[in-house]
C-alpha cells in the first residue's frame, strides 16, 4: 500500500467514513460531520500507529485538512511521491 492510501486508510478508520464517499481534496476539520475534536484524535492516534510516528502537539493541532495531514507526516519522513 502506498503512503498515501496508509495515510487515506487511517482517516477512514478514525472517522469511520468509507475512502470512496470522501472528497480528499476539500477534506476539513469540521468540513464534515464525522471530524469533530473526538474523531481528530482517532485519525492521530491511526496515523501514529499506521506510521510508527509520533506527531508533536503543534502537529496535532495543525492537521486541518487532509493535504496538510499529508505536509505533516511528511516531516516525519514518510514519503509521498
Amino acid at each position: 500500500m502506498s503512503s498515501i492510501d496508509t495515510l487515506k486508510q487511517a482517516f477512514c478508520e478514525g472517522l469511520g467514513v468509507e475512502a470512496s464517499d470522501v472528497d480528499w481534496d476539500n477534506l476539513a476539520y469540521r468540513g464534515i460531520p464525522e471530524w469533530d475534536s473526538v474523531a481528530h484524535m482517532a485519525v492521530i492516534a491511526e496515523i501514529e500507529d499506521a506510521f510508527d510516528i509520533m506527531i508533536e502537539t503543534d502537529d496535532v493541532i495543525g492537521m486541518s485538512t487532509f493535504p496538510i495531514a499529508v505536509e505533516i507526516v511528511a516531516k516525519y519522513g514518510v514519503e509521498f511521491s
